[in-house]
């Protein structure tokens, strides 16, 4: 999956379990921070790739924040509602 595009998500992003959000956010600031280093530099060609990672992370910690709340919920969890239909 590509960071800072358009294949990032939500939908795609409740279908991740916790590890794959953690490991997704790693790349998404790894990613960021190097592009912050280029634009330092003036080596950064495409500006508006910052902004896509900065949403790219935004979305998954909203998507964990979702989960610690318990708004939203990580693939395989089955509340009691789902269970009693």
């Amino acid at each position: 999956m590509a960071i800072g595009s358009k294949d990032l998500i939500s939908n795609e992003l409740r279908g991740f379990d916790e590890d794959r959000l953690v490991d997704e956010l790693r790349k998404a600031k790894e990613e960021l921070f190097n592009l912050r280093f280029q634009s330092a530099t003036g080596q950064l060609d495409n500006h508006g790739r910052l902004r896509a990672v900065r949403k790219d992370i935004a979305r998954i910690y909203t998507e964990m924040r979702e989960r610690e709340l318990g708004i939203g919920q990580a693939p395989g969890d089955v509340t009691t509602s789902e269970a009693a239909k």
